[in-house]
């Protein structure tokens, strides 16, 4: 046998060690998740919560018609794309940067780091806890809006296609963006007093609580860096009518945007979450 063949062959066995450790770690992850009941109800129940909140306080009139040749649609349904996002952002960004920190502080990743799991392989199984968590979140946040306030669904194949990468674009980048955000608390009694108000702030920013039309125009200029807004607007396209693009920035659904904004914030949160991690803080 050349070399070159073992050294192949070697890489590829390394490569499978590393991802079947990531779905070991996945799968630990999710048991741990859904043992916490207090993460349950913020980051995966939260969304669906504060969905039925606002149709409930907004909706008493019936639909709503936000501008002139706009058809009418329930509260519920304007409201559903920003719940979505803000379920990406919670689900990723917030719920990991927290757990991490946490983690971190009392010495769980330390111990870990002294075990043959690596850093790609601990990044595997965190970002798959999450897209499974979130694919759960969305498909309870959409089915609570039909069955509870009559949501219709998009039947356009093409409109549940844009569903699909703007949440495995959001997901992923929510989800280390939040590995990266993880380093910023110096403990675990911190971590939360450190990363949901950002998340908040950010929410607010984007047009999640506040529809994203009525912002003013600087302050949209402004979540406009940020990728929820990005996240918020491609499930706007997904899930309100076609006319309702006129109320967007610059008139129009904007999906090669949403695609090139997500990916750099992709690309960004990998590099950041890269070069940023460590088994322990540099400080202990």
């Amino acid at each position: 046998m050349s070399t070159q063949t073992a050294t192949t062959r070697a890489r590829s066995a390394a490569g499978r060690s590393t991802f079947g450790m990531g779905l070991w770690r996945a799968r630990f992850e999710l048991m741990q998740y859904f043992r916490s009941g207090d993460t349950v109800v913020f980051t995966f129940l939260f969304p669906i919560l504060m969905l039925g909140l606002f149709s409930v306080a907004f909706g008493a009139d019936g639909d709503m018609q936000p501008g002139p040749g706009l058809p009418p649609v329930p509260v519920a349904q304007m409201y559903l794309p920003a719940m979505l996002a803000a379920g990406l952002l919670l689900s990723g960004l917030q719920n990991l940067a927290i757990d991490i920190a946490v983690e971190r502080s009392e010495g769980m990743l330390k111990r870990l780091g002294s075990t043959p799991l690596s850093p790609v392989s601990y990044f595997i199984g965190k970002i798959l806890q999450v897209a499974v968590t979130g694919v759960l979140q969305a498909a309870a946040i959409i089915v609570f809006a039909v069955l509870v306030f009559q949501v219709p669904l998009p039947t356009e194949p093409d409109k549940w296609l844009t569903f699909a990468w703007v949440f495995l674009l959001g997901i992923t980048s929510s989800a280390l963006l939040g590995v990266a955000l993880s380093t910023v608390p110096r403990s675990s009694r911190s971590a939360a007093a450190v990363v949901i108000p950002i998340v908040l702030i950010v929410q607010f920013i984007s047009g999640v609580y506040l529809f994203f039309y009525m912002l003013p125009e600087w302050l949209q200029n402004v979540a406009g860096v940020l990728p929820v807004k990005w996240m918020a607007q491609g499930m706007r396209y997904v899930f309100l009518p076609d006319e309702y693009s006129a109320l967007e920035q610059n008139g129009e659904w904007n999906l090669a945007g949403v695609a090139i904004a997500l990916a750099i914030w992709l690309v960004v949160g990998l590099v950041l979450a890269r070069v940023t991690f460590r088994w322990n803080r540099r400080d202990a």
